[in-house]
């Protein structure tokens, strides 16, 4: 069987992608600095999913910023899953150079490594994210033609008005439809950005080598084993950090932002299928539900499952670089791969929240995360 290195791979997709290929037989290799904001302060001893995979695949602590660290992770490798990055949007509103630098230099000194040095990668696959659309494609009934509008303007989101305009003609509200492939890339967020560089990047570079390269435009992953203690992205997490508190939840907008909830073991299947078939070989995929949930069902749904009911607070606050809907169109990587999710959205909840309540009540940042983005200006 092959070996594989997988970066980010002590993350919550990572490892749970580590786990499945090792049951299949691959040799695994994690490199992960195993950043404290994701697995708490003390993570060799306390971080679930660092725990997880301990003991059962090569483990490298290094960074994808140091070229030392490539160097002994990609020895005697076959295929790349190059997982590692900074995934909050709100975060990459503020902290730019750390994103720019681990999601697109972390991705250049690999690029670097595949072109300049002896090595025996056969294939890379890298996460993408759905946040490179934007605010994705809509429909016009008017017009009868799509849309894929820029950004809502700012004084409809002053007086609360969040639904995307016409471009061409503003009384007309535009409906938001599955978001495919071929979709323009108009990424709203430093984080989506730099996804789109680093898939980008890839596609080019791995193509002028004939080395195979799969990008994944990842929706919402969630399930158990996600980051509880990470106040910057994975709303599941944070919603139920709070509810477990008692205490209240901000919902941004008027809570009828929509999101594609992708169950973990879902994104994992897709994720084989992409290491595995030759099918996929220098494409790029959607990988979701072709679901829309709005955030303030998610809320509904979390207490619900907890038996827990707290205060929800509609605040018609907004943030910078944030959207209003996604869900991703799914028929591209269903024809080429075979693929089709088979965890519905409740059926996922339940399993996450079970797992949740296993869990210790993590301390709540999410105070923090929003005072932080109050004073960059970035939250309105």
């Amino acid at each position: 069987m092959k070996n594989i290195l997988i970066t980010g791979g002590a993350g919550f997709i990572g490892s749970n992608l580590a786990l499945q290929l090792l049951q299949k037989g691959y040799t695994v290799t994690v490199l992960d600095n195993l950043l404290p904001q994701i697995h708490g302060d003390n993570p060799e001893n306390t971080s679930p999913l660092y725990q997880s995979i301990k003991n059962k695949v090569q483990f490298i602590k290094g960074d994808v910023l140091h070229k030392k660290d490539w160097q002994q992770a990609l020895k005697n490798q076959h295929i790349v899953v190059h997982f590692a990055a900074e995934t909050g949007t709100g975060q990459s509103m503020y902290e730019i150079e750390r994103y720019t630098n681990v999601n697109v230099s972390g991705t250049a000194i690999l690029l670097d490594y595949l072109t300049n040095e002896s090595h025996h990668i056969e294939k890379v696959i890298v996460a993408s994210s759905r946040a490179v659309y934007g605010e994705g494609k809509y429909f016009s009934e008017k017009k009868q033609t799509y849309f894929y509008p820029l950004d809502r303007k700012e004084a409809d989101l002053q007086n609360g008005i969040f639904e995307l305009r016409n471009p061409e003609d503003d009384t007309e509200f535009l409906n938001v439809v599955a978001t495919d492939e071929q979709s323009k890339i108009q990424p709203k967020s430093i984080y989506g950005l730099t996804k789109y560089h680093q898939e980008q990047a890839l596609m080019i570079c791995c193509s002028s080598l004939n080395i195979p390269c799969v990008a994944f435009r990842y929706q919402n992953v969630y399930g158990p084993g996600q980051s509880l203690s990470n106040p910057y992205t994975g709303i599941l997490s944070i919603f139920s950090t709070r509810i477990k508190q008692h205490k209240s939840i901000n919902i941004f907008e008027d809570g009828k932002e929509s999101r594609d909830f992708v169950f973990i073991d879902d994104v994992i299947q897709a994720t084989l299928l992409g290491i595995e078939k030759d099918a996929a070989n220098f494409k790029t995929f959607n990988v979701g539900t072709g679901i829309a949930t709005s955030v303030l069902d998610v809320a509904k749904t979390l207490m619900q499952n907890y038996e827990i009911e707290v205060p929800l607070e509609i605040s018609g606050q907004y943030r910078k670089g944030d959207i209003r809907h996604n869900f991703a169109d799914l028929k591209y990587i269903q024809s080429e791969l075979g693929f089709n999710t088979t965890v519905a959205f409740k059926t996922g909840i339940r399993l996450f929240c079970n797992w949740v309540n296993e869990q210790a009540i993590q301390a709540d940042k999410y105070e923090q995360s929003l005072t932080e983005m109050k004073a960059k200006g970035l939250l309105k």
